[in-house]
């Protein structure tokens, strides 16, 4: 059974189907990024197991040019 956030997940981000190449799945956050509720609601979930906690560096990792 899929959580609620998972549902809002996969509501918000568009699925390209065989792009770049066939068989591939690409996952196009820029759908993400245009819906506030959900797009907060994934930076609070990534947020979470991290609050209250000292942070002195964070790495800036790419993936097909979006920076995450």
């Amino acid at each position: 059974m899929k959580s609620s956030l998972e549902d809002t997940l996969l509501a918000a981000i568009r699925t390209i189907p065989d792009y770049p190449k066939p068989g591939i799945l690409f996952r196009d956050i820029t759908t993400l990024l245009g819906n506030a509720r959900a797009f907060r609601r994934a930076i609070d979930e990534l947020v979470h197991p991290y609050a209250g906690q000292k942070i002195d560096k964070i790495a800036g990792i790419e993936a097909r040019g979006f920076i995450l």
